[in-house]
């Protein structure tokens, strides 16, 4: 999984939010790794640096799934690193219910586990 870092005009790009970025994203999104091909993270200001809100802080994440379109989430906060980790949990979320929605596109879980019709028919068979 390749994480990609974007920011607006008002915040700056350091390698240590480069670092933060990836260790939140791989963490939270780490269980879809193979199923993720990037994930580009887009940090914003949505004040600029001139006024200061309670939510003026954004992020929005894009994750590429392997054959499929991208999925989009955003999350607005007071700080960059809530906004990342809101949006992290948000993607985490979405991803969980998509994905489990193409293993089994009814969402429904099998009460018989893993058994196969191989054993329903020798238990016919001995009847017989």
């Amino acid at each position: 999984m390749q994480v990609q870092l974007n920011t607006d005009n008002h915040i700056s790009g350091t390698a240590k939010l480069a670092g933060y970025v990836e260790n939140v994203v791989t963490e939270v999104l780490g269980r879809f790794g193979e199923k993720i091909t990037r994930v580009e993270v887009h940090l914003s200001d949505q004040n600029s640096a001139v006024k200061f809100g309670e939510h003026d802080k954004r992020c929005v994440l894009e994750a590429r799934l392997a054959g499929r379109q991208p999925v989009t989430v955003r999350d607005d906060a007071a700080t960059l690193e809530h906004a990342l980790e809101g949006a992290a949990e948000k993607m985490r979320t979405l991803l969980s219910r998509t994905l489990d929605r193409l293993e089994d596109p009814r969402g429904r879980v099998s009460m018989a586990g893993d058994q196969s019709g191989d054993a329903a028919d020798d238990d016919l068979d001995e009847d017989e």
